[in-house]
């Protein structure tokens, strides 16, 4: 175990925890864009930088590890500085559509804009190019929104079979691709889901929820899917009186999220489920329900047995 002080806070954690998890032991909560405790820390936003007694510069408080006797500041003139700064050029090259927008009220760059007291302002600098893709009836891609936090890409590539995101281009033509530059529907991407948990803005978005209900409306419950042994969580929104949507969350301990059991838990769970699609031959073709869910030789096996008189209706 190590003593460290943070905020004033004596606090005491076991070695090899960072600094941005010791601080959550104790209810500090440090801002960051593209920590997630499940994926490979890069340090790639900058919003977490803390100061550290003895150091000149500052660190970043997901990738330092705790040390006995280190005393940790959060919040400062500089540190604070730096974090308006950081937001601002975001804020910059983002669209000011936050009014409209489905992540409203969830989005981690919304959140930390208020609390720093950043806002959107006219310049006639460059701006992140508006390409959307809605060629997949699942996921919703939007260029214009994407941070380049790298979140996507590293939980897409932690299923071996997937990895179908990856950085591409550099400097401020950086973007996100599926394969080579292709669309959602073209590319081998399996609309499990895992980069639109992963997002913290709006640049991903589950495409069957749109619409649907705000972040901050309706009510919410947990349920766990059925279609595998792995038992993924999803979040089911209930609103006038109606399950309308559901949500997956973040697929930890192992869990791989998949469409199939996306599709499962919606047709359970929401009263009036969209139809569904099926990827052939890259393009998206609607299908039925027990094509998606891969129930067809069940049930056929099922018809034949009662027309055999083996089975009974229940």
């Amino acid at each position: 175990m190590v003593n460290i002080v943070i905020d004033e806070k004596n606090i005491r954690v076991p070695a090899g925890t960072t600094i941005l998890e010791a601080a959550k032991t104790v209810g500090i909560d440090i801002p960051a864009l593209c920590y997630d405790p499940n994926l490979e820390i890069v340090s790639a936003c900058r919003l977490c930088v803390v100061e550290i007694e003895g150091k000149n510069k500052l660190e970043t408080s997901c990738s330092t590890m705790v040390k006995e006797g280190m005393r940790v500041n959060t919040h400062s003139e500089k540190i604070d500085t730096v974090r308006k700064d950081i937001l601002q050029l975001l804020l910059d090259s983002h669209p000011n559509d936050c009014l409209t927008c489905q992540e409203a009220g969830q989005c981690l760059l919304q959140k930390y804009s208020y609390e720093y007291d950043v806002k959107f302002r006219e310049h006639d600098g460059a701006m992140r190019p508006r390409l959307i893709d809605t060629s997949s009836p699942y996921i919703l891609k939007d260029d214009s929104k994407c941070i380049l936090c790298g979140k996507c890409v590293r939980t897409c590539s932690q299923i071996e079979e997937r990895q179908v995101l990856a950085f591409s281009e550099r400097g401020y033509d950086t973007k996100i691709v599926l394969d080579a530059d292709q669309t959602l529907e073209t590319s081998s991407c399996v609309s499990c889901n895992r980069c639109v948990v992963a997002c913290p803005v709006g640049a991903l978005v589950d495409k069957r929820s749109l619409g649907k209900v705000r972040s901050w409306e309706g009510q919410k419950h947990v349920v766990k899917c059925k279609a595998c042994q792995y038992g993924c969580n999803f979040e089911v929104t209930k609103s006038k009186g109606e399950n309308v949507a559901i949500k997956a969350m973040e697929p930890a301990n192992g869990r791989p999220l998949c469409l199939r059991g996306r599709l499962t838990t919606e047709f359970i769970n929401v009263d009036n489920p969209e139809k569904p699609f099926r990827k052939i031959d890259g393009e998206f073709v609607e299908t039925t329900w027990k094509q998606a869910l891969g129930l067809e030789e069940v049930m056929e096996k099922m018809d034949l047995l009662k027309d055999m008189g083996l089975l009974e209706d229940e």
